[in-house]
């Protein structure tokens, strides 16, 4: 026998083979004419961005968009819609932000309240001082010689200007990148306690400037180009802060610490107009089913985070990502189907401040870990060290989640999916893309993405992923800022992920197994277990 031959006898008796995948092509033609040719998606996008506005959670606009989803999903035919609650904290709105500088000139300067600190009692005026302060120890420099006093605790930078384009679409050898696996990293708990100070530390320097008796504080825009973030904490009624915050655009922010160091200190006019909203303490995912055929098949899962912050109108960041979950079930319901698993539809609330809308439904249906006890560790939040506790106990709804599917990156197009090192999704992912390569959409990238709604559920074993998005101007500017409207959302992109969304759906639902598990995580071991702390991290 010739040696190649016996080479390729030997590698289909030793090879593992992976069944084809049975994807229904004329479903998908249907689904691509239902959401290409008679769409909805940009439409939601607008209501919830221009209408609506900013979602805060808890907060009036987003108490609107719970109600308003729920009546969507009830109108286009969807069953068992609801609002899960669970416990969150206070809700927080703007009604208005007026900042200027009265001497040694004249000037409107541009801002917004930063969330969660308390309204400026009417218009207050003061002078400034530089006290850079980011560490508890920088707090002793200071002390004495903040009283009356607008406090700017954020050091100076020199500027920045962008070095590439604002703008991007991935090329093919962007997305190739993707395709490594993502090594865990775990740290060690005195790790971890470090990062916990740092979170902590902006309830400790609002405790400090209230003590000192400051007026307001002030920080800078993390980057240039007039954008605004105006990101806070202290939501939890344990955590109420107590002095007046503010954001400045970097370039006013810099102008007004050149002055500091000349003879003409600059005097500041601030009216925070800002409101809480205390009645109701609990937030709520909002969720709706397309009814499976078989009760004992368990469902499939899409889901967006609804809420947003409030420096605009929360479109790319996610009234997108939830308006493409809302199409698909629209598309689905609209096609008259029936499923063989379940298909459920979650738009989470909590998101922004620790994917708590998630880590709740998890932690509620899916499975439970050991709570935390650590007086220290528990001023973060009760879910602070969620992930880092074990052994993992799986609900009785564990077993009855085949999979789910997260869009969160903006709105720009779908171009594949993570697999979240999950080497047995890969052949199968490949196979439910193929029909979508004309619309730009190839890639199974193996390794992980994180920061969004399926990380609790990766952390728990279950198969939870995220989609690869175009860029756009998502990372460079829309991201939290005063430039996220709908002007920066791309029709055509969010129909076509629409689409690629209700396919998955669909293929997952009909799979006669469900997508493939990774083991029950275990408590690993230190990445590094040599590592050195550094206490200036």
């Amino acid at each position: 026998m010739k040696l190649r031959l016996f080479a390729a006898l030997l590698l289909s008796t030793s090879a593992p083979v992976f069944a084809a995948e049975n994807v229904d092509r004329d479903m998908v033609n249907r689904i691509v004419d239902a959401g290409m040719n008679h769409g909805q998606v940009i439409e939601t996008t607008a209501y919830l961005s221009d209408r609506i506005g900013g979602r805060m959670t808890n907060s009036p606009q987003m108490r609107a968009a719970e109600a308003w989803t729920q009546s969507k999903f009830k109108a286009w035919g969807l069953s068992n819609v609801r609002a899960e609650g669970f416990e969150f904290g206070r809700g927080w709105s703007i009604d208005g932000i007026a900042v200027r500088m009265t001497a040694p000139r004249v000037l409107n300067l541009r801002a917004i309240p930063i969330a969660w600190t308390p309204p400026t009692p009417g218009a207050v005026t003061a002078g400034v001082i530089v006290a850079p302060m980011k560490r508890e120890r920088d707090f002793a420099k200071w002390r004495g010689k903040l009283r009356g006093k607008i406090v700017m605790v954020t050091l100076p930078n020199d500027g920045s200007e962008p070095a590439k384009s604002v703008f991007s679409r991935y090329a093919d050898d962007d997305l190739r990148k993707l395709d490594t696996y993502d090594q865990p990293t775990t740290v060690d708990d005195a790790t971890a306690d470090r990062g916990l100070q740092r979170r902590l530390f902006a309830a400790k320097l609002d405790a400090f400037l209230a003590a000192e008796g400051a007026t307001a504080w002030v920080r800078a825009a993390r980057t240039d180009g007039g954008l605004l973030f105006g990101e806070g904490s202290g939501f939890r009624a344990d955590d109420a802060r107590r002095v007046p915050g503010i954001e400045l655009t970097a370039e006013d922010y810099r102008r007004l610490a050149r002055l500091a160091k000349t003879d003409a200190a600059p005097t500041l006019e601030i009216d925070s107009r800002v409101r809480f909203h205390d009645a109701d303490t609990k937030a709520y995912n909002i969720i709706a089913d397309l009814p499976g055929r078989d009760p004992k098949a368990g469902y499939v899962m899409a889901g967006a985070h609804l809420d947003s912050w409030v420096a605009a109108d929360g479109a790319t960041d996610n009234a997108a990502g939830s308006a493409v979950v809302m199409e698909a079930a629209r598309i689905l319901a609209g096609l008259g189907v029936k499923p063989k698993r379940t298909i459920r539809f979650a738009l989470w609330a909590g998101e922004e401040q620790g994917l708590f809308g998630s880590l709740a439904y998890v932690d509620r249906h899916l499975a439970s870990r050991p709570p935390e006890t650590d007086p220290e560790r528990l001023k973060a939040g009760s879910y602070a060290y969620w992930t880092r506790s074990f052994p993992i106990t799986p609900r009785s709804g564990y077993g009855e989640l085949a999979a789910y599917f997260n869009l969160d990156n903006g709105s720009g197009k779908i171009r594949g999916i993570y697999a979240e090192n999950n080497a047995a999704a890969v052949p199968i992912f490949k196979e439910w893309l193929a029909p979508f390569a004309g619309m730009g959409a190839t890639t199974v990238a193996t390794g992980r993405t994180g920061s969004t709604d399926h990380v609790y559920l990766q952390s728990v074993g279950l198969p939870g992923y995220q989609f690869i998005q175009d860029p756009l101007d998502y990372p460079s500017r829309t991201h939290h800022t005063n430039l996220d409207t709908v002007d920066h959302v791309k029709a055509a992109d969010l129909r076509q992920a629409a689409v690629i969304m209700a396919s998955f759906l669909w293929n997952a639902a009909n799979r006669d197994a469900a997508l493939p598990k990774m083991p029950l995580p275990t408590k690993p071991s230190p990445t590094n277990p040599f590592a050195y702390p550094d206490d200036d991290e």
